[in-house]
């Protein structure tokens, strides 16, 4: 019987390289790249809940380092780098052109999910990878940082927003706007921006792995 494989991987970016956290179930026909908000990294708790629940219903997931070893340490006191959206977005578009040459995950589907800033870079990404990117999750995101690419996206894309996080569900409406795509916006009721409070993240993990199911399973069907 296969089992799930799980390795840390090393990608290359321009002359240095940053890691992530790839798990392929066994069977799997898609794979979600994850990127994730100003701060954070790929061991951050929320994606990997999110991640793990992805797994559990036989989709890949890829959790990176936006930022290399380096940049992290000059961004814990400067900041200078979280909110490079387009970095952050050069970052992904080299993480998935990795996972399209890695003979374990060529052949997949991929999808992205993308939080806060992450978002941003997630949307940018799909926008320069119309043929290669099939879905795409935003997860309290800030779409409004790629406003100027959101009309090229061309994957089903899926907006969860906490119904308190006020200011940036306003923002994501205005963005949804801008995209031309199927698109759809679900709204956490009693959640903050976080998703910290019982059982909201939880929710946020049953949509997404429904997103990614319907729509990497009816592009590979396709």
């Amino acid at each position: 019987m296969q089992k799930t494989k799980e390795e840390v991987v090393v990608i290359p970016v321009n002359r240095a390289t940053i890691k992530g956290n790839l798990t392929i179930p066994a069977g799997t026909k898609g794979i979600v790249l994850f990127a994730h908000g100003s701060g954070s990294s790929r061991f951050s708790p929320r994606n990997q809940y999110v991640a793990k629940v992805l797994n559990r219903a036989g989709i890949g997931t890829l959790l990176i380092d936006l930022l290399t070893r380096e940049e992290e340490e000059i961004d814990a006191s400067t900041g200078e780098f979280r909110f490079n959206i387009g970095l952050l977005a050069e970052r992904l578009l080299s993480a998935t052109e990795w996972l399209k040459q890695n003979p374990a995950t060529k052949s997949l589907v991929f999808g992205y999910f993308g939080a806060s800033t992450g978002a941003a870079a997630a949307i940018i990404a799909a926008a320069k990878f119309p043929e290669v990117v099939r879905a795409v999750v935003s997860r309290g995101g800030r779409p409004d940082l790629a406003v100027e690419h959101l009309r090229k996206v061309r994957a089903p894309t899926l907006f969860i927003v906490g119904g308190k996080d006020t200011i940036v569900l306003d923002l994501n409406k205005k963005a949804m706007e801008q995209i031309g795509a199927k698109k759809k916006l679900e709204i956490v009721n009693g959640a903050t921006h976080l998703f910290e409070e019982p059982g909201k993240l939880e929710e946020v993990a049953r949509l997404s792995a429904e997103w990614f199911r319907t729509h990497l399973t009816k592009a590979t069907n396709g």
